[in-house]
């Protein structure tokens, strides 16, 4: 599926969740038509800003904060030089203040890319592994998924977001006329089905375009050892340390709807299923680097 039929059909299913929830509100509070043209209309402002400033608005929704290159020199410097390994313009990079090492790119493309790692990366990673998970970062970029991904995570955040205003508005708003009158099941079923449709189009996006970013960056980096090192390296940590908050990142937790933006889903426990999981397993992505290094006739632990 190619990059714009892919985009369609996201603004398509997505658009259609906004309708969906708008019009279960619509029947809280008797006037279903008119909560389902607002969705309608809710979507299409949404389309409209997930497509041309996602990149911003992911940045905003990680918490993380673009650097200069004096702010950071050896991550500023890895980014510089897998980028003109592919070939591409300098992105921007940004920082994410967590003890657990991850990365994640967004933008719409080459021409307009954020690269993001969080504080920790460089302390966990050799500079081998730094630079292969900056290499899969680059592939997204490179492929523009991560136009795809930035604006699933962008919508699916603001379907979240909705879906919490109209689960406050039942418990502690309307009137009493609005209640009797309304159908309050539909909408407990909207603000419980409708983000959770919409996370599982964010799933279905993130998966395979993971694999594909990880064959990117092992090749482009000619060490798929490197980058298979560094994604079980951050696993293990996501095991143990989630994303922070409080005095060791002040700006707070980033919003779990962008999961699918990071090299490793950062917010995944170890009891959670692969079938929820916004990423392959682990185990399947380092058989397939293992296999990329036997055609590359590198060995691959």
């Amino acid at each position: 599926m190619g990059l714009y039929t892919r985009m369609l059909a996201l603004f398509f299913v997505l658009t259609g969740l906004l309708m969906l929830i708008g019009y279960a509100i619509g029947l809280y509070f008797g006037d279903p038509l008119l909560f389902l043209l607002l969705g309608l209309v809710l979507a299409g402002v949404v389309n409209f800003v997930s497509y041309y400033w996602s990149d911003t608005i992911v940045v905003k929704m990680t918490r993380a904060k673009i650097i200069q290159e004096s702010d950071n020199p050896a991550l500023y410097a890895a980014v510089q030089h897998v980028a003109q390994k592919a070939g591409i313009p300098m992105p921007r990079v940004g920082i994410v203040n967590s003890p657990q090492p991850n990365a994640f790119a967004t933008g719409r493309g080459p021409q307009k890319s954020v690269v993001v790692a969080t504080s920790s990366i460089l302390q966990a990673l050799t500079p081998a592994e730094l630079e292969a998970v900056i290499g899969h970062e680059i592939g997204h970029v490179v492929h523009r998924d991560v136009l795809t991904s930035s604006v699933a995570a962008t919508m699916a955040g603001v379907i979240s977001y909705i879906g919490n205003i109209a689960l406050y508005s039942m418990m502690f708003g309307g009137s009493g006329n609005n209640r009797q009158g309304g159908n309050p099941i539909a909408l407990v079923a909207a603000i419980v089905l409708v983000p959770l449709g919409a996370t599982f189009v964010r799933l279905g996006i993130s998966r395979g375009l993971e694999y594909n970013a990880d064959e990117y960056g092992a090749k482009l980096t000619q060490d798929p050892g490197a980058l298979a090192s560094a994604l079980q390296k951050i696993s293990m940590r996501v095991q143990t340390r989630g994303m922070s908050s409080g005095r060791q990142n002040p700006g707070g937790t980033p919003s779990p709807a962008t999961a699918s933006l990071w090299i490793v889903n950062p917010f995944r426990g170890s009891s959670m299923l692969e079938l929820f999981s916004t990423h392959p397993s682990m185990q399947h992505r380092v058989e397939r680097l293992r296999k990329i290094g036997q055609q590359m006739g590198v060995y691959v632990q």
